[in-house]
């Protein structure tokens, strides 16, 4: 009896292990999937420097000879891109803007950048630059020098740049403005004035009758005030229009309207200003504010 209990324990375990045995040998189901590790999403990537081929600017949004070296595209839940972006003497972008702005790292060279209306700025290695979302805007390098930049970029709704007009040759042969060796644009020396680049806005108003005054304007306003790093121009454009608009000063009104778009402001986000400032300056003064942005915004939308 004991004899014949102990063989029927055997034959039960050796079943068992043949059955698992067979379970870990045989072929899994169509439905069944293995386990992904972790460690398969948390794995760093290093992509090696040349194992990206070099991209040709497209000439339909550059001029001149540009070189793209692409670093790393947008991959969720991530949305920014990065690239070396390399610009022969003369090249430069079109003008173009980014839903969320860009940020460029001069590594090589003297380049330009400007935004719309604005003067051109000088960049050299080194420099670090913001340009803000929704500005008009182009860059590339000297006249006589290459310039290489880091370009990272942000999109919104799978997209990060509308590209623009090109830049003519007119726009691009006026001079930057020239900064303090190692310095940067907001801490920049006065610029140095070119008899042949096209007049300041102050410049064509008051020079015949108060020089000094459109001076002033030029160099203490917009050269210092404006740059103080304390408000963004954004923020800056914000609380012009809306002391213009309380003050019922329609004409310097206009060009302030112009510079707030430039400056990253919308246009629904004025005409919520406008709407605001009803109630606190008065249904006159926005009524006429409404009247000079609707100008200004439809020269805008033509040009």
């Amino acid at each position: 009896m004991k004899l014949l209990a102990a063989t029927v324990m055997l034959l039960s375990l050796v079943a068992s292990a043949f059955a698992q045995t067979g379970d870990r040998s045989a072929p899994s189901e169509p439905g069944d999937h293995p386990t992904v590790s972790n460690q398969d999403s948390e794995t760093i990537t290093i992509t090696r420097s040349g194992s990206q081929p070099s991209e040709k600017g497209p000439p339909q949004y550059f001029t001149g000879a540009v070189r793209i070296d692409r670093l790393f595209q947008a991959k969720e839940p991530s949305r920014t891109s990065g690239a070396y972006v390399t610009f022969e003497p003369g090249a430069r972008t079109a003008w173009h803007t980014h839903p969320l702005g860009q940020r460029l790292i001069v590594t090589a060279g003297v380049g330009r950048v400007q935004r719309w209306r604005g003067r051109i700025e000088e960049i050299r290695s080194g420099d670090v630059v913001w340009i803000p979302p929704g500005v008009k805007h182009w860059h590339g390098a000297g006249p006589a020098t290459a310039m290489t930049h880091i370009a990272i970029t942000e999109q919104l709704d799978g997209k990060s740049v509308d590209w623009l007009e090109k830049v003519s040759d007119a726009d691009y042969a006026n001079v930057p403005a020239v900064h303090a060796e190692g310095s940067t644009a907001a801490a920049a020396a006065p610029p140095v004035r070119d008899t042949n680049v096209q007049p300041t806005p102050a410049q064509q108003m008051m020079r015949e009758m108060a020089p000094k005054l459109a001076e002033l304007t030029d160099d203490v306003l917009f050269g210092d005030v404006w740059e103080r790093p304390g408000l963004s121009k954004r923020d800056r454009s914000l609380v012009t229009v809306s002391a213009l608009i309380a003050m019922y000063r329609p004409e310097q009104l206009r060009s302030h309207l112009v510079r707030a778009r430039d400056n990253g402001l919308t246009q629904d986000e004025l005409i919520e200003a406008i709407v605001h400032l009803a109630f606190y300056s008065g249904w006159p003064n926005a009524v006429t504010a409404l009247s000079v942005a609707k100008e200004v915004f439809q020269n805008d939308s033509q040009q």
